[in-house]
């Protein structure tokens, strides 16, 4: 049992880069659904530049529970929240996106639930889109080779319920039901500061994209559990279903899937499997662009 004395008990970190009304929102969110007292808030700016950062320490000038870091470039998702994860000191970190809305409960339920399970390393509640449907990055499994192409190939879908073709984004798995799975969420994850001080914080060469799943995979592998609580929920404004996305943004994401896969899984594939992959991932990244082109 970890003996540490913290100064408080959850530190709270919310980006914000060029995004001052959702990370408002986000905040006042927090501010009027928590209810242990023994928390902090950390809102980083990753240089926005557009005043935004002037805005939010204007609007939150008498709330003391709120610090401010500055960072003098965007310097991505990892790094930015290593700022606070550095200069914080409490027993849990919560990731907290800025374009998040966390219910009455969800938080302090996840406190209660880590308190109580001294083995679980890593938790997120059950997060949901703006239309209802499930945000299927708050429980998912590791991108292994194998997992990525009957995803691809959506055997998921033929073959439903079936865990050896659904351990992608673990859909075998009920949605509703408590249960341990290989990652979460970056946009809500609550990490115990004592895995921290094991596995290290996020790891700042992935820009965007990906850390999250890094993390979880350094805490599972060193015997922690990760765990889906669908108990609470939090609602994420992605936004992104059916609208046409930047271009750059497509190609970040599917070049970081395979800077994931360099660092954690290239050392137990042969070249076939990792020339398979690549060339895998790079069709995918080109459908997904031509596809695009036709959305709004």
């Amino acid at each position: 049992m970890n003996e540490k004395i913290y100064e408080k008990k959850l530190s709270i970190i919310i980006l914000n880069y060029k995004t001052e009304k959702l990370t408002a929102q986000t905040i006042d969110a927090v501010l009027n659904t928590v209810k242990n007292e023994a928390y902090e808030i950390f809102l980083v700016d990753n240089n926005s530049g557009d005043g935004s950062l002037e805005h939010l320490k204007e609007r939150y000038s008498n709330e003391k529970r709120i610090k401010f870091i500055a960072n003098k470039d965007n310097v991505g998702f990892a790094k930015g929240n290593n700022a606070a994860i550095k200069v914080s000191n409490s027993e849990y970190v919560l990731l907290l996106n800025s374009d998040t809305i966390v219910y009455e409960g969800t938080i302090d339920k996840c406190i209660e639930y880590m308190d109580k399970n001294e083995q679980v390393g890593a938790m997120g509640p059950k997060v949901v889109l703006e239309d209802g449907s499930l945000d299927h990055a708050c429980k998912r499994g590791f991108p292994t080779p194998s997992a990525s192409l009957y995803y691809m190939l959506k055997l998921d879908k033929i073959f439903k319920n079936k865990e050896k073709y659904g351990k992608y984004d673990m859909s075998y798995l009920p949605i509703d039901e408590i249960n341990e799975v290989d990652a979460l969420t970056g946009a809500f994850m609550m990490v115990r500061r004592e895995v921290i001080d094991t596995v290290g914080a996020l790891d700042e060469r992935f820009f965007m994209y990906a850390e999250d799943i890094d993390w979880c995979y350094r805490i599972k592998k060193a015997g922690w559990k990760i765990i889906y609580y669908p108990e609470v929920k939090m609602l994420h404004l992605k936004g992104e279903s059916g609208k046409k996305r930047k271009y750059r943004t497509i190609y970040q994401f599917h070049k970081t899937m395979l800077q994931f896969y360099e660092k954690n899984y290239r050392q137990h594939y042969n070249i076939f499997v990792t020339a398979a992959v690549y060339a895998g991932v790079w069709l995918k990244c080109g459908l997904t662009m031509l596809v695009n082109v036709f959305k709004r």
